[in-house]
């Protein structure tokens, strides 16, 4: 974006003969703006247009700057005195003012536009002129949404939102994420994961770099890590989503970290665990069953019960059987798998 100065008006918006690298160095901050910029003096001469205005517009600054208002070229003149009202109505004021307005392209196209103007005042603070910034509403709206997005997951997610930095540091966390950690916002900022995550880190920090090096994974991944709480330390297990963030200012993609999402999975696994477990379990009692009854010998048929019904439930079992003519002493019997330690009772 650039600036271009109107005779007779730079005193008013600008320092006092700024001189060529004065000049220079204002036109070269407003080039560097992404918002489209304009200025008018207090006769409402349109003494700066940058190139940002240019893009948005189409005209360029040799065409508007010293043009007087906007009726006419910029806006419709049925839109312009309403227009100009809002514009120029804050020169009485300090403060600034947001409209959404209607201006005209070069091609004749109408284009709203949300306008921030303030009142530019000389040094004896009497009005001095405008400045106004503007951009396309549809883009002012993207922006606005994206913020509101990142304070509404950092504020109100029901899953832990964290944005860790490119060196593997917590930058911010939201409130269910600080409970999950087991720490606060304020005290988790700048730590490594290491400090609040005691088993499973590797593997998360090892997700973390390669979102860093290859970009965002296709699906979310699961990860079982153990914490410290205010209960001890516990075991959890999180469904992680990773998404690489990058500068949309730089030339080249320079990653600023990663955003983490996460979900505790911690009972509905436990839960799927351990209907794996007795499923596993009812099926291996049935084989026991199956082959049990299939075996001429009642001792035969016992111990290929427990080598089949051990899975699933112990490491070993022992089988003893009492003693012909003494009812206090048990005599091993079996051992399934066979060969198991353990002294014969006595």
């Amino acid at each position: 974006m650039s600036a271009y100065g109107h005779s007779g008006t730079t005193d008013a918006l600008g320092p006092e003969d700024p001189g060529p690298d004065g000049g220079d160095l204002l036109a070269a901050l407003l080039d560097g703006m992404d918002a489209a910029l304009c200025a008018f003096d207090a006769d409402h001469v349109l003494t700066h247009w940058n190139r940002e205005a240019e893009r948005v517009l189409g005209w360029s600054a040799a065409e508007a700057v010293g043009r007087r208002g906007l009726a006419g070229w910029a806006v419709r003149p049925g839109d312009a005195a309403d227009v100009e009202h809002r514009l120029f109505g804050v020169t009485a004021e300090r403060g600034r003012e947001v409209h959404d307005v209607a201006l005209l392209t070069r091609d004749g196209r109408r284009v709203l536009v949300r306008a921030q103007t303030s009142a530019v005042h000389g040094p004896d603070g009497e009005p001095a002129g405008i400045y106004c910034a503007f951009s396309e509403v549809h883009t002012q709206i993207d922006l606005e949404r994206s913020i509101a997005l990142s304070e509404a997951l950092f504020e109100d997610a029901a899953w832990g939102v964290v944005l860790v930095d490119a060196d593997l540091r917590l930058a911010v966390l939201n409130a269910h994420a600080a409970y999950a950690l087991g720490t606060s916002r304020s005290t988790a900022l700048g730590r490594p994961l290491g400090d609040l995550v005691l088993q499973g880190v590797e593997e998360l920090e090892s997700a973390l770099t390669h979102v860093l090096a290859d970009g965002t994974p296709t699906a979310p991944v699961e990860l079982w890590v153990t914490v410290r709480t205010d209960e001890g330390e516990q075991r959890r297990c999180w469904r992680c989503g990773f998404v690489r963030l990058a500068s949309p200012l730089a030339q080249e993609p320079v990653p600023l970290g990663v955003g983490w999402l996460f979900q505790d999975l911690t009972e509905a696994k436990q839960t799927e665990q351990e209907n794996a477990r007795l499923r596993f379990r009812s099926h291996q009692l049935h084989r026991a069953a199956r082959v049990a009854t299939e075996c001429e010998d009642p001792a035969e048929g016992a111990v290929a019960h427990l080598d089949f019904a051990l899975a699933g439930f112990a490491d070993h079992a022992l089988l003893d059987t009492v003693a012909p003519g003494s009812p206090t002493r048990l005599l091993r019997t079996a051992a399934s798998p066979s060969g198991e330690p353990g002294q014969p009772p006595n």
